[in-house]
């Protein structure tokens, strides 16, 4: 099955086309062309995921799946959540200064409980009765935001946040295991639990 992966994040395209394997052929936003800076106006993960992928549908009229993914700090109240990758402010996602503002948001707290959560919207091409499907999926992992970077693998704030039961962050861990305990993970395995049981 061909489908859409509204992004253009080479991380994020690698670490789904890894999971998904190859019973899916997952094309990027430039692969079909679409340059556009799609909005993304939303104040939750799910709209923002549901306006990307609705973009792409209206506009090229193809199955879509978008995502949106937050890290969620306790102490912080819920931040950075949807503005994650432009936390620190600027343009385009800094990650190095996105994992020194957290660090230096939450200091010396004791409570470094976060989670990351991925929230995937899918979109498929109308059925021969002119339906559409559109459904929500959500992966959530939970762990904690050490006081320091470790490791040399993944992106984002891989490097500060170890997820509960291991001794290693997500930079440490590496794709192997990222990828089988990941929000993302969590999400798209919904994701193609639905696609197969739908007969798409």
């Amino acid at each position: 099955m061909k489908i859409v992966f509204a992004t253009n994040n080479k991380n994020k395209l690698s670490e789904i086309r890894d999971i998904l394997g190859s019973d899916f052929e997952i094309v990027s936003l430039q692969d079909i062309g679409c340059h556009a800076d799609i909005p993304e106006t939303g104040s939750t993960l799910e709209e923002n995921a549901m306006q990307k992928a609705r973009y792409i549908y209206d506009n090229y009229n193809m199955s879509v799946f978008a995502d949106d993914t937050g890290l969620e700090v306790d102490a912080l109240g819920g931040a950075p959540g949807i503005y994650s990758a432009r936390y620190a402010g600027g343009e385009g996602h800094d990650s190095e200064a996105n994992m020194t503002k957290l660090l230096g948001e939450l200091g010396e707290n004791n409570n470094r409980k976060a989670r990351f959560r991925t929230a995937i919207a899918l979109i498929l091409k109308e059925d021969g009765n002119g339906n559409i499907t559109e459904k929500l999926f959500e992966g959530i992992v939970r762990g904690e935001i050490i006081k320091e970077r470790r490791g040399g693998e993944g992106f984002g704030y891989d490097p500060i946040f170890q997820p509960e039961g291991y001794d290693r962050t997500f930079a440490e861990l590496g794709p192997d295991v990222k990828n089988k305990i990941s929000h993302r993970a969590r999400a798209v395995a919904r994701l193609v639990e639905y696609l197969r049981k739908s007969g798409t």
